[in-house]
């Protein structure tokens, strides 16, 4: 078992999320950063799936109720064992009674730590995450929860460190592939020219974004109405304010606005790490 002693600002369980479901209005869901999901659970030996503990803005605290090994990848934050500090990507032994704890970050907002045998809680459409939209899988982390290790474990990796993501206090590139519906913008270039901020009404649901050095986009005038249609993980979709919105796990998986654009994979886990106003910059791809 691992007790949560603290959950700091917002703790929950996540995978990778319940796929196949949209056409019952039940998004994936799963972790925001899937990258660093995947390599903690290498870390500790577990299948790249399997659930883990998604920790936002650090606070988190737990203690090991028994011989247990753990692995934080995702946010540059410092981690602790009771006082001791210790390294990020790497496979770290805790004996029972032992603490873990994470500080708050230096860069990006979400750490990911998988314990070997992965964490187990009561599946929902067959994923143990938590689904902050629709309600679906475990409420999020308490003071008091206690999480079962399961017995998921595989055999250990050829080495138990990997190197840290790099990160810094620059200008975040996001690429994206155009959308089914930049024809509706004014000028649908204006999305990659310039800068962006991250708006502080950013959730797991969607990124907000304003503009840093211009007016907002602008839909172009006397179109008809567009009707809902499906929305992916990774959508850039404008509304009518003109400030695009990047749909994160939890998204609705339909819309009214017109997505303009979608995340490549490798920056839908980026878009997972921003935090309040950061700049951010979209580069587009073929």
């Amino acid at each position: 078992m691992l007790t949560v002693l603290a959950p700091g600002p917002f703790a929950t369980v996540q995978d990778l999320g319940r796929a196949g479901y949209a056409h019952l209005g039940v998004p994936r869901s799963g972790a925001a950063d899937r990258g660093a999901l995947r390599l903690a659970n290498r870390l500790v030996g577990n299948p790249e799936h399997v659930a883990a503990i998604e920790i936002t803005h650090g606070g988190f605290t737990a203690q090991a109720d028994g011989d247990v090994a753990v692995a934080a990848t995702g946010a540059h934050a410092q981690l602790f064992v009771d006082d001791r500090p210790m390294g990020r990507n790497a496979t770290i032994a805790l004996r029972t009674g032992q603490q873990v704890r994470l500080g708050a970050p230096e860069h990006g907002c979400r750490t990911y730590l998988a314990v070997r045998g992965g964490v187990v809680v009561e599946p929902v459409l067959g994923s143990c995450s938590t689904d902050t939209l629709s309600g679906l899988g475990p409420a999020p982390l308490a003071v008091g929860d206690r999480l079962a290790v399961g017995g998921a474990a595989q055999a250990w990796p050829a080495t138990q460190e990997a190197p840290p993501r790099s990160a810094g206090a620059g200008t975040v590139v996001l690429t994206a592939s155009p959308g089914p519906r930049a024809e509706r913008l004014a000028d649908a270039d204006a999305l990659f020219a310039g800068t962006w901020t991250v708006n502080a009404a950013s959730n797991r649901v969607g990124i907000r974004l304003d503009r840093a050095d211009g007016p907002p986009l602008e839909h172009l005038p006397d179109l008809p109405e567009l009707r809902s249609e499906g929305i992916a993980h990774g959508s850039v979709q404008v509304p009518p304010s003109g400030q695009p919105v990047l749909f994160g796990p939890d998204h609705p998986v339909t819309g009214g606005y017109p997505v303009v654009a979608v995340l490549t994979p490798e920056s839908i886990d980026r878009a997972g790490q921003l935090t309040p106003g950061t700049t951010v910059r979209l580069r587009l791809v073929d």
